[in-house]
């Protein structure tokens, strides 16, 4: 063979051999397109959580402060259930219906004058003058300030069955009001004027009756 027939021959087997490997750029690009993306192996991260936010120590110390500053309301205080107990010749009311059932010790105690120790027992009548009274006085400034009696009467108390007891309240006098209630007087000694005793219990009877 010819030199410049090998030469030749040699070029296209080159050239063909060139051409077979090189690929086309454009079919590569649309293989890569169709193709669908690989899933990936790992699992996806979910993000973290944000903390909840807090107050900044300056916000907590000021909400203290305001919740220590805060008035305490404070709650009244429950009223007294009432005992129910009603005293003899007393209805529920706290008036007295009878006097002469009446006992001491279901009214109410008080001091008046000259440090004078008494009890006062029911409501007041109507139109009555016995809230004019003090427990101390005695029975001059009483008839003085209110009239006589409708009628009284005297009583002797245990004081006076007291071997050689010669103090006061060994009796008592008992002065009667229509319609306003009674009095009770504690005497003196057993030796002094009858009159001279000092109001000890007031009695208030709307109902009560002229005489004992």
């Amino acid at each position: 063979m010819a030199p410049h027939l090998i030469r030749s021959t040699l070029y296209l087997a080159v050239t063909a051999l060139m051409a077979g490997c090189v690929t086309n750029p454009m079919k590569k690009d649309e293989a890569a397109e169709s193709a669908p993306p690989a899933a990936s192996s790992s699992p996806a991260v979910q993000p973290a959580p944000a903390p909840p936010a807090t107050a900044t120590p300056d916000k907590a110390q000021k909400g203290a402060k305001v919740a220590k500053d805060k008035p305490v309301v404070a709650s009244a205080p429950p009223e007294p259930a009432p005992s129910g107990k009603v005293g003899p010749g007393m209805n529920a009311r706290g008036e007295v219906v009878d006097s002469t059932k009446v006992e001491s010790g279901y009214g109410a105690k008080v001091k008046g004058i000259r440090d004078w120790e008494g009890e006062i027992t029911g409501k007041p009548a109507p139109g009555s003058k016995f809230p004019q009274l003090q427990i101390g006085m005695s029975v001059k400034q009483v008839t003085d300030l209110i009239g006589q009696p409708s009628d009284q009467g005297a009583y002797v108390t245990g004081k006076a069955f007291i071997p050689f007891f010669f103090g006061s309240d060994t009796h008592r006098q008992e002065y009667v009001y229509k319609g306003q209630g009674r009095l009770i007087f504690a005497g003196g000694s057993m030796f002094s004027d009858v009159g001279s005793g000092n109001l000890i219990w007031i009695i208030h009877n709307a109902n009560e009756p002229a005489y004992r």
